[in-house]
């Protein structure tokens, strides 16, 4: 379905670009002829009409690798359908095979192209038991053919009907977009916001709230109209999703179409024991429609303070300032000291007693040979200070502890 509505856009501006281009050749050829009969000539512009098929004349089309033979005027007489604008033209809109046919209505069945030829003969289309209305409706909307209750003769009744209110659906919505919605959407939009959430209802809805306690609203800023029409529009399935699809053509996004309770007057009024007041209200099923229009959506949305010097500051414009200058006595300012912080643990320092002797162990290595040398080294030792030790063989006596 989606190739083909992208066919019948590509279809209509290539045809109202033809249509340009034919008025741009027929102003040029009646000059011309304006202009040779004022000077005596006889002569007839050459124009883009020479180039038309002339009447009588059959043309082949092949459709799903089937030919079929037609009188080229059958179809130039309905120059508001694309096969009608495509002879009736004299640009080379398209352009035959080797064997002089033209490939047309790609996609098209030929079962529903044989049917649809019936329109050129007779103006109506009889709708082939074998084929599906919503088949025959995209292959009309391809080839630019009204498709409605006087071209169209269908045994199905239920699926020429919802063809018929999908159309009008669509068109009743366009019509409720602009006057009702839109401004809605525009006053949403001078507020900053970039979604809008609107309740429809009926003309005849009472909306009395509490000034002092107002019901709790699931949407922050939700919008009302007040549309007795819009509001049995949109009590069918099948009209929401029309209403929807015409939304997302028109480039909104986050589209939810739906039913939601919404408070319409308070019931009553209860007192709790705590003195707590809570206000009871009617709530009515009412249909909602809400759209976004926002465009970096999936971007991220957390905040990055680069700027925040330290943990410990808590006010950002104070973070963010020049620290404050120390001065010397004669008001110059300080150089700055800088100090390096390094998160690798600081090793222990190593002293080694100056008193141990060449080949002999102390208290860190293990046991003395000389047990009187040891009160002296450790006291000049404890002289200096600590000596380090890996543990109580360390801690001698003489040494303070």
């Amino acid at each position: 379905r989606r190739k083909m509505m992208k066919n019948r856009a590509r279809n209509n501006r290539l045809m109202q670009h033809q249509q340009q281009q034919q008025q741009q050749h027929n102003t040029t050829d009646s000059a011309k002829v304006a202009a040779s009969a004022g000077g005596g000539g006889a002569s007839v512009g050459t124009g883009s009409m020479a180039k038309k098929l002339p009447d009588g004349e059959r043309i082949t089309l092949i459709v799903d690798n089937t030919t079929f033979s037609v009188n080229a005027s059958m179809l130039t007489a309905q120059p508001q359908t694309m096969l009608g604008r495509m002879f009736s033209s004299g640009l080379e809109f398209t352009h035959p095979n080797e064997r002089g046919e033209y490939e047309v209505a790609d996609g098209i069945s030929h079962t529903v192209f044989r049917a649809i030829l019936e329109y050129y003969r007779s103006g109506v289309i009889r709708c082939p038991p074998t084929v599906s209305v919503l088949e025959l409706r995209e292959a009309c909307d391809y080839l630019l053919i009204p498709f409605n209750a006087e071209t169209i003769r269908c045994q199905n009744l239920r699926g020429l009907l919802h063809e018929l209110s999908n159309e009008g659906a669509s068109i009743q919505f366009e019509a409720f977009l602009e006057s009702l919605i839109l401004p809605l959407m525009v006053d949403a939009a001078r507020q900053g916001h970039r979604e809008c959430h609107i309740v429809v209802l009926s003309e005849d809805d009472t909306i009395d709230w509490d000034e002092e306690y107002p019901p709790q609203m699931g949407e922050e800023d939700c919008q009302t109209v007040a549309n007795t029409a819009m509001y049995r529009f949109f009590k069918y399935i099948e009209n929401r999703d029309v209403a929807k699809q015409v939304l997302k053509d028109r480039g909104l996004k986050k589209i939810r179409l739906g039913i939601e309770g919404y408070p319409t007057y308070k019931e009553k009024i209860k007192r709790r024991a705590s003195g707590r007041v809570e206000v009871i209200y009617n709530y009515l099923q009412r249909p909602f429609i809400h759209m976004s229009w926002e465009k970096e959506e999936a971007k991220s949305r957390h905040v990055d303070f680069q700027c925040v010097k330290s943990k410990s500051v808590t006010n950002l414009a104070e973070a963010t300032a020049d620290p404050a200058l120390e001065l010397d006595s004669a008001g110059n300012p300080l150089p700055q000291r800088h100090f390096e912080i390094s998160h690798e643990p600081e090793a222990e320092p190593f002293l080694r007693p100056e008193a141990l002797l060449d080949g002999e162990e102390g208290a860190i290595g293990g046991m003395l040979a000389n047990a009187d040398d040891i009160g002296g080294r450790a006291g000049g030792a404890g002289a200096g200070g600590p000596v380090g030790g890996g543990g109580p063989a360390a801690m001698l006596d003489g040494v303070p502890q």
